[in-house]
């Protein structure tokens, strides 16, 4: 018996569309390096970290989805965002301020 997936062709575009976003950044870094999060109802959230330390971030509607792109566009995946992989994210002055904003209650109107 054949095994007859259906495949979603809506699920497929959008997993091309973010495998060719992930591809260009990766291109842009120097090479790039993932991890896939699980976001709830919401989706799933791939974690870019370029070679040059830069990162960013997209949202796919499923985890499925983001699988797929991270699968098509070729790059190292991570099952968590600790360790060697995390120490590869160069911060700057604004991420360093946002984060202090929110630990003290963020920021304050005049």
């Amino acid at each position: 018996m054949a095994d007859t997936q259906q495949v979603d062709p809506k699920a497929e575009r959008k997993a091309a569309r973010l495998a060719k976003q992930i591809s260009s950044f990766s291109k842009a870094h120097g090479g790039a390096e993932g991890q896939v999060a699980y976001l709830g109802e919401r989706g799933a959230r791939i974690v870019l970290v370029g070679e040059d330390g830069n990162w960013g971030d997209l949202v796919a509607p499923s985890h499925e989805i983001a699988e797929k792109a991270v699968e098509k566009s070729g790059i190292t995946t991570h099952e968590s965002f600790d360790g060697e992989f995390a120490a590869k994210v160069k911060t700057g002055r604004y991420e360093w301020s946002r984060m202090a904003g929110i630990q003290v209650g963020g920021p304050k109107n005049s």
